[in-house]
């Protein structure tokens, strides 16, 4: 009997719900290289962290930061008579000094050949960043003069130069560079866009330039002034909007085929009309994202907010296209090729925010709008303007990123971070349906703007 009772004794401890719940750290006995952290979850009763009050929000959720020490640091939540007990290791770390790597200069140019589809060419020899110049298919020929690091340096036309990772070319069999021909080019002019097909005898390396005349440039080119040929398209002429609203280029065979979008014939009372529009549900599946201090998952959040913009952009007359319906996982180029291929003229992915160790997660709230190409950034702008006024969020700045789903020229392609899933603020309002219909309500209002003019 004794027995019994003891082992039912054991289970219901093991099923017991605490007052408090700890979203992060996710761990009890967690290693964090930083010189601080934060606690980040919720609480029905007064909590305390090695004896000091936290504040709590109205709903329980709180994010405390604490300092870290090298070595282990033991931290204590005590709420009433139930405790949790942390020990955060913060490791010893004693730095390398950087090494920049040589550049190797060739006695003789090496010929590469592309291997991976949409190897990123570089300004730069570093993997990140805002320092893409274009995205190359596969056999896509290059010339190199040299090497630093992992990256070959290579040749665009006289003394112009790119980066391309060593992992997305190989040495070509042939390996004698020269130029290529230009034979001349086609325009078409259909319904949507503007089409130039560039007839080539082999495929270059390329550069889509954004500005008052958008350039493409084509390299190494044979009989042309520095080795590159350069057409430039005076927007401000073709465009009576004066707006970029997408463009593609990429090689059919050897032909160079850049399509720029036409202005779109919009109406005054109803702007939205029929135009495709791309909403992406951030994460998804087993990807959950961040999670926030009530416990709600960002998938869970960013479909919510989607599918409310859908029904917002519907009830305008938008053709809208969703990256994903459920709780499924999308990868981020199935993402991209799903709007592409649905011909979006807008792509917008929802998210929530978070923040990494050393941050303050109090300092920080609202929204935050990322974009790539020079093009999308009018639309941002009014997006986060329209957000603020209609609704008071604070306005977490716009802001230019390197983000696999913003790099799409095809449409006008941006990431709303729409708030921080762990500020406790934001959090309540991220869990607001009342919030999520009004944030849709204000994204869908300044489309409407941005198409009206």
């Amino acid at each position: 009997m004794n027995k019994f009772v003891l082992v039912m004794g054991l289970l219901l401890l093991g099923c017991r719900v605490f007052a408090f719940d700890v979203v992060y750290p996710a761990k009890n006995d967690a290693i964090i290289n930083s010189k601080s952290t934060f606690f980040i979850g919720s609480s029905n009763k007064p909590l305390k962290i090695n004896g000091k009050n936290i504040p709590l929000h109205q709903t329980g959720a709180f994010a405390y930061v604490v300092d870290l020490n090298i070595g282990e640091n033991t931290f204590i939540l005590q709420s009433e008579d139930e405790r949790q007990v942390f020990v955060i290791t913060r490791p010893k770390v004693n730095p390398e000094p950087l090494k920049s790597s040589p550049f190797t200069q060739y006695n003789k140019q090496k010929l590469l050949v592309v291997t991976t589809e949409d190897a990123p060419l570089r300004s730069s020899p570093v993997d990140s960043g805002i320092n893409r110049i274009a995205h190359l298919q596969r056999d896509v020929e290059l010339i190199s003069d040299g090497e630093q690091g992992g990256f070959y340096r290579i040749v665009l036309g006289d003394k112009n130069f790119g980066w391309m990772s060593k992992s997305n070319v190989k040495t070509a069999e042939n390996n004698s560079p020269t130029l290529a021909q230009l034979f001349g080019y086609e325009f078409l002019d259909s319904k949507e866009f503007y089409t130039f097909v560039f007839h080539l005898d082999k495929k270059v390396p390329f550069e889509m330039v954004e500005g008052e005349n958008f350039q493409i440039k084509l390299y190494n080119i044979k009989e042309q002034p520095a080795g590159t040929y350069v057409m430039n398209v005076p927007i401000n002429d073709v465009l009576s909007t004066r707006k970029l609203l997408g463009y593609s280029g990429k090689y059919s065979g050897n032909d160079f085929i850049l399509k720029i979008r036409k202005p779109l014939s919009t109406h005054s009372w109803r702007p939205l009309h029929n135009i495709r529009i791309a909403v992406d549900a951030g994460h998804g599946g087993y990807e959950n994202g961040a999670t926030g201090c009530l416990g709600d998952k960002e998938k869970d959040i960013n479909l919510k907010i989607a599918q409310y913009l859908q029904a917002e952009l519907k009830k305008r007359g938008a053709k809208v296209i969703m990256t994903r319906n459920g709780d499924n996982y999308v990868s981020l180029k199935d993402r991209v090729e799903i709007a592409n291929y649905g011909d979006a003229v807008v792509f917008l992915s929802i998210h929530g925010n978070a923040l990494p160790d050393g941050s303050n997660p109090n300092e920080h709230r609202g929204t935050s709008i990322y974009y790539y190409h020079n093009q999308a950034k009018p639309l941002a702008d009014i997006i986060m303007d329209t957000i603020v006024s209609e609704i008071g969020v604070p306005n977490d700045k716009v802001r230019q990123g390197s983000l696999a789903v913003v790099r799409n020229t095809n449409a006008l392609s941006l990431l709303v971070e729409v708030s921080y899933l762990i500020n406790p603020e934001d959090n309540a309002n991220l869990v607001n349906p009342e919030f999520q219909k009004q944030y849709a309500k204000a994204i869908a209002d300044s489309l409407e703007k941005y198409f009206s003019n």
